[in-house]
This record gives structure tokens, sequence and C-alpha cells, in this order.
């Protein structure tokens, strides 16, 4: 499932514009290959990123990886009900089990992503 209206990053985070900011999560490709995630830790509103920072980290029981922010930016808030339910990200990537939100510095970058198409024929080549 790789919804059209979505921005993505080869890191498997996708990104959705919402106002002057925007919401970031990991794919259903990332959760599928994470498995039960267990734990999340990311960083707190009014933390500065640069496009490639480490925002965070999902714990799964496989494995632990890095969030990289997909854009640089201040990040105004972070999905706080994973800290109690942090399997929201296996049951809705898309949905309640977003990760960040983030005012980008230049939102004109948000182009740059991948968008759907691309994002599809990267995951068909893994």
């Amino acid at each position: 499932m790789i919804p059209e209206d979505l921005r993505y990053t080869a890191e498997h985070e996708w990104v959705r514009a919402d106002g002057d900011t925007i919401r970031v999560g990991i794919t259903q490709f990332a959760q599928d290959a994470l498995g039960d995630i267990v734990y999340v830790d990311l960083k707190d509103a009014g933390e500065e990123l640069a496009a490639g920072d480490s925002a965070g980290e999902v714990e799964s029981t496989k494995s632990v990886s890095e969030i990289y922010a997909p854009v640089s930016g201040t990040v105004t808030a972070r999905n706080e009900a994973l800290a109690d339910a942090p399997d929201l990200i296996n049951t809705d990537p898309y949905g309640d089990g977003w990760l960040l939100e983030i005012r980008p510095t230049d939102p004109s970058v948000l182009d740059s992503l991948l968008d759907a198409a691309a994002y599809r024929a990267l995951t068909e080549q893994s």
C-alpha cells in the first residue's frame, strides 16, 4: 500500500503536507520489514533538524532503526500516543501511527522527495 497523495524518502519515511507543517511516518514497507514495533524514541518539539539528521529511533522485535528527517526544519509535535502504543505504527502507519510534525525551513524541498510511483519502483527493487 503506497498512498498516491504522499511524498517518500529512500529511507522509507512518508511525508504529508499539512498547512505550514509536514507530518512524517514510516511506510507500510518499512514497518513490514521491521516487524512488531515495541518502542519509539523521537525528538522533542522545538528541536531543529537538518535533512538527513536522526529524528529518532524505532525499536522492533527484530532491530533498532533510525528515523531520518526528510527535510530541514523545526519539530512542532511528536506522536505522544506512541509512548503507550508503539504498535500503532504496525496497525496504521499512514494514520494514527505517524511519528513527527515538522515546520520545514524551505517547503519547496518537498517537491524533491519521491512521489508514489518512484517509491513503488524503489520498493520493487528491494
